[in-house]
């Protein structure tokens, strides 16, 4: 019988996807692509995320995920050692009549065939009773401007930090979509969205929730998301007495025209990434934020007067303004290019301002 991981790789190749493309596609991450078509399962942090992605993949690849994961069990139990002892060993003694030795030979057949039997059960059953034992488990999450990566359970606890104190919310479901009980009603998050929840009714979006994978059939497995605050808050006012004069640009500094506006006002930067990449960036010259982003990740960054941001390799990282109710993308950076660069308004000597993009050495 043909391998899980080989019927994997054959149907990729058929479909004449590169690894790439399917970390793109999925979500699931090159490692952990090459490593199910090799059938290393010790690269997996547990045998849940490893039969969750393989799932995943089986079903975008057009293939029986059930029948993916069949073939994986089984190679899992045969390669399964059975303890010493469990197999009676024959030593026949030449008085023995040859009808007693075969009867005897068939009798430790029944036993190696049931001691197979018995493993297997065990096997599922402490599979099973590990799952439920995870999803048991309560645990709590604390959000930050940094983002959390985490893979969530019915029950679990997240605690939005604001002026007045904590808000706690509460995973209510992930069967099928993400649901989170907030003081402000039920958020409900479909597979592959990005939503900025207002947990407190007062029309201000408080956090940003990413779901990149959550069953339709078993909410054991729960959700992997992405969640953090949404950076700046309330949209507010710039301050205009810290609004760089264009003026006082470096000279020989890289600079492009976003929009010319008679006022300034607060703008977003939308970031998604299409592969691996370090990013850091700062806001309103507040401390830096900096962590390793993958394919499929997103961070949305609300600026009142500017933002520095640095990337250690520009060409994966796609980067949109949205000011005054418009978007605007900003230019490719070449790829393996490490870029710096300021989104932020100047004013002009005209008194009009001016959202520009400017290079940074």
């Amino acid at each position: 019988m043909e391998s899980y991981g080989s019927l994997l790789k054959s149907a990729r190749e058929e479909k004449g996807l590169d690894i790439l493309a399917v970390e793109r596609d999925t979500t699931i991450t090159r490692q952990y692509i090459e490593a199910m078509e090799e059938e290393d399962t010790a690269v997996f942090p547990g045998e849940a995320y490893l039969i969750g992605f393989l799932h995943n993949y089986a079903e975008f690849l057009g293939l029986n995920a059930d029948m993916i994961v069949s073939l994986y069990k089984n190679k899992k139990l045969q390669e399964s050692p059975i303890p010493d002892g469990l197999i009676p060993k024959h030593r026949p003694v030449w008085i023995i009549p040859l009808v007693l030795l075969l009867i005897c030979s068939g009798l430790g057949g029944i036993v190696f065939g049931t001691v197979k039997l018995v493993n297997y059960i065990t096997l599922l059953q402490n599979q099973k009773a590990l799952a439920a034992e995870e999803t048991s488990r309560s645990h709590t999450y604390t959000l930050s401007e940094k983002p959390l990566q985490k893979r969530i359970y019915k029950g679990d606890h997240i605690l939005v930090p604001q002026p007045e104190g904590n808000i706690e919310l509460v995973v209510a479901n992930t069967l099928g979509l993400l649901s989170i009980e907030t003081p402000a009603g039920v958020q409900v998050i479909d597979l592959s969205d990005e939503v900025e929840i207002d947990i407190d009714n007062d029309s201000v979006p408080d956090m940003i929730v990413y779901v990149s994978d959550v069953s339709n059939t078993d909410a054991d497995r729960g959700a992997e998301v992405r969640m953090l605050l949404k950076v700046g808050g309330a949209l507010g006012s710039t301050n205009l007495d810290e609004i760089q004069s264009a003026d006082e640009l470096p000279k020989n500094a890289t600079q492009y025209e976003i929009l010319t506006d008679n006022r300034a006002y607060p703008f977003t930067i939308n970031v998604s990434f299409r592969a691996n990449c370090l990013f850091r960036y700062r806001i309103d010259r507040k401390e830096p934020i900096e962590d390793y982003y993958s394919s499929g990740n997103v961070v949305t960054i609300t600026s009142q007067n500017g933002t520095r941001l640095w990337m250690s390799n520009g060409n994966v990282v796609k980067l949109q303004v949205i000011a005054d109710g418009r978007s605007y993308e900003l230019e490719a950076v070449k790829a393996g290019h490490v870029q710096t660069e300021d989104v932020k308004w100047v004013k002009m000597s005209d008194g009009r301002y001016r959202l520009v993009v400017v290079e940074i050495d």
